[in-house]
């Protein structure tokens, strides 16, 4: 009976944006994720053009990998790591992402990084854009609305690609990419927020801006895939979606129509563009219902089938369920999408439903579809930890929920997946993507850092820790 492969990549996923800090150090440049405010599960966090004074942004700092990356890669390597997912900043590289030429500062601050990784044997997994962009690039072409930001990532990846093509073989284009199907995604992903100012859930919902943003995304990712497999074969390019698995409430065919049209737009369609190359035929309907009408240039379509991916790489927390029934309202929450509640699922102290079979369910849908190696790089509970007097952690529910995801993993590998790696969303606490908050822990790391801005940074080993050390030494055999 199959099971995980030798050469499984266990490691752990982190942020630039959420775990790097040190937003305006050594020539780094503003992105969009620096000009976000905190926020909690009931507040959400704000927009601002311009820095507040005395508002609290918590990415500036967020828990400074820059300062701490020997100390925190050590922490990796103790637990065995064979993989370490993180991003490049963007601004870090080019500031404003219009600059000639690179800012060595930033790419030094990477070369230490990675040869860090190497030291312990650890290969590094990049993604190249994790929900920031330039904020000067908000401020003149509207984000990715702008075809001209293409030519701005195109040359970003040159750099990184150039300068790092002896220490870094996995790469990712976009994070979530398909979150720009939502309207929360024109701040984290598309950056089409241009002169908006406000909390993050009243962003205009202006399907035409994003949808010809994402075009754009699609461009530019086949660009650097095709780029890389011409001058850098050594390299594995892959893709990176938000799945957000969903059932039909019932057996009523109007819910099965719902849940698989949902599936489609929400799951399927930026996938079906990165991995197969071409809008796929159900975008037609669905352009036509909402009244966009995506400009493409002479070639574009030949790019995107010349620059398909690897290997699919995807987030999975949870799963929600779809109704037709209007007088059934929507009230569980997800991964910036919620739906209808399922019965025979608890819930996250954020909403989110835990759903480990859906896990498995997933990988089969998804290997079924495209028939390449497939990969889980962000999966995980967020909770409220408790620091103990002594500084101990006792996070049991973090490990129950991690256990029983890699058993659904392993079933799916026996139901015959190709699945690479794993890599556990948050593996030291980051600041939230979607809250702005420190308060919703992910972390086998606890980090001494709280949501007035307050702590020292300090790390401390939770007891999920221990447990992750141990299912990487027996390679996923021992889940006790």
């Amino acid at each position: 009976m199959k099971t995980f492969r030798e050469d499984f990549l266990w490691g752990g996923a982190t942020a630039a944006n959420q775990y790097e800090g040190a937003w305006d150090a050594d020539g780094k440049g503003p992105s969009i994720s620096d000009m976000c405010t905190n926020g909690s599960h009931t507040s959400p966090k704000r927009v601002t053009p311009v820095f507040e004074e005395g508002t609290l942004y918590p990415s500036r700092e967020a828990t400074d990998f820059y300062h701490h990356y020997k100390e925190d890669i050590a922490l990796a390597a103790e637990m065995g790591f064979k993989v370490f997912r993180m991003s490049i900043n963007w601004t870090r590289i080019y500031p404003t992402g219009m600059e000639p030429e690179p800012n060595e500062a930033g790419m030094e601050f990477y070369d230490r990084v990675f040869d860090e990784l190497k030291g312990y044997g650890i290969e590094p997994l990049v993604t190249i854009s994790h929900y920031e962009i330039p904020y000067a690039l908000v401020e003149k072409y509207n984000g990715w609305y702008g075809r001209e930001v293409i030519d701005c990532f195109v040359r970003y990846c040159e750099t990184i690609f150039e300068r790092y093509q002896d220490k870094v073989k996995y790469w990712l284009t976009f994070n979530e990419i398909n979150s720009g199907t939502m309207p929360m995604g024109s701040i984290l992903s598309l950056g089409t927020v241009k002169g908006f100012s406000g909390p993050v859930n009243t962003v205009p919902d202006e399907k035409q801006i994003r949808y010809q943003g994402l075009h754009h995304q699609f461009v530019a990712s086949a660009k650097v895939v095709k780029l890389a497999h011409e001058k850098y074969p050594q390299f594995k390019m892959g893709n990176m979606t938000l799945f957000a698995t969903k059932y039909p409430n019932t057996c009523n065919p109007d819910d099965i129509l719902r849940c698989q049209k949902e599936m489609r737009n929400m799951n399927w369609f930026t996938s079906d563009v990165q991995v197969r190359g071409y809008y796929p035929s159900y975008s037609e309907r669905f352009f036509e219902e909402y009244d966009i009408v995506v400009r493409k240039e002479e070639g574009d379509d030949e790019i995107l089938r010349q620059g398909t991916v690897d290997f699919f790489t995807f987030s999975y927390y949870m799963s929600t369920c779809e109704s037709a029934d209007p007088q059934i309202r929507a009230t569980a929450a997800g991964n910036l999408v919620g739906g209808v509640k399922n019965p025979y699922l608890k819930a996250s102290d954020w909403g989110w439903q835990i759903d480990p079979q859906g896990l498995r369910y997933s990988l089969n849908e998804i290997y079924d579809r495209y028939q390449i190696p497939l990969m889980v790089v962000e999966n995980g509970l967020g909770a409220y930890d408790k620091l103990e007097e002594d500084g101990s952690i006792h996070d049991s529910y973090r490990i129950d929920y991690l256990r029983q995801h890699i058993k659904q993993m392993e079933e799916a590998v026996k139901d015959g997946v190709d699945l690479m790696g794993y890599t556990p969303w948050g593996w030291i606490d980051v600041v939230s993507a979607s809250t702005g908050e420190m308060a919703k822990r992910y972390g086998f790391v606890y980090v001494n850092k709280y949501d007035d801005g307050t702590g020292d940074l300090g790390r401390r080993k939770k007891d999920s820790f221990y447990w992750y050390k141990k299912v990487i030494e027996t390679n996923g055999k021992d889940l006790r």
